[in-house]
């Protein structure tokens, strides 16, 4: 099962894409991100082609904190760029994958070179039932079973429940997920 796809990018994405053009002002932002209740928007060159992201925070930290006039700041100046992209067609675990190495809460979706969505922490986490069920399903009908004592535990990437640290390599202990140092401590200390 380690290497079945459960859930595409493009299955949990919204769609149409919000969007600004860089010489856009700050209030327009957010004025539409108030009329579409949305936390964030594309900044696109002329062709639609993704340039940046702006969020709630970038609004905050750029334009509020600093008493800037939101009519007279452009997209451009506070956008967070180059947006981070990932395909339609890539499994949802590459999206939170990404989302956490490049430590961002929305990735730009793109489908044979046009975007065709966004993706956020949110959508990922209302996936979540949904996996839950594709897996009891599984389980069910005997495609999937849970794993002997004797078994070695397949890794898995993520923070360390110990030292906090990405690894590529966690591995369950005692209901942990420890890296491979932190591993080597623990066994250090028996």
């Amino acid at each position: 099962m380690a290497d079945e796809v459960l859930l595409l990018v493009r299955d949990v994405m919204s769609s149409p894409v919000i969007t600004v053009k860089e010489d856009d002002t700050v209030d327009k932002v957010a004025k539409l991100m108030d009329e579409y209740k949305i936390g964030s928007v594309v900044v696109v060159k002329d062709r639609g082609e993704p340039v940046g992201v702006i969020t709630e925070r970038d609004i905050v930290r750029s334009v509020v904190a600093k008493d800037r006039l939101p009519s007279e700041v452009r997209a451009r100046d506070i956008m967070s760029k180059p947006p981070i992209t990932i395909d339609a067609d890539e499994d949802i675990r590459e999206a939170a994958r990404r989302m956490a190495k490049f430590d961002i809460r929305r990735l730009i979706v793109m489908h044979k070179g046009k975007m065709v969505g966004i993706v956020s922490t949110r959508d990922l986490l209302m996936a979540m039932p949904d996996l839950i069920d594709i897996i009891v399903e599984r389980y069910r009908a005997g495609l999937v079973r849970p794993m002997a004592e004797e078994e070695e535990a397949v890794p898995v990437a993520g923070y360390c429940d110990m030292c906090g640290r990405w690894s590529d390599t966690l591995v369950e202990v005692n209901g942990q997920f420890i890296c491979e140092e932190c591993r080597a401590e623990l066994g250090k200390e028996t």
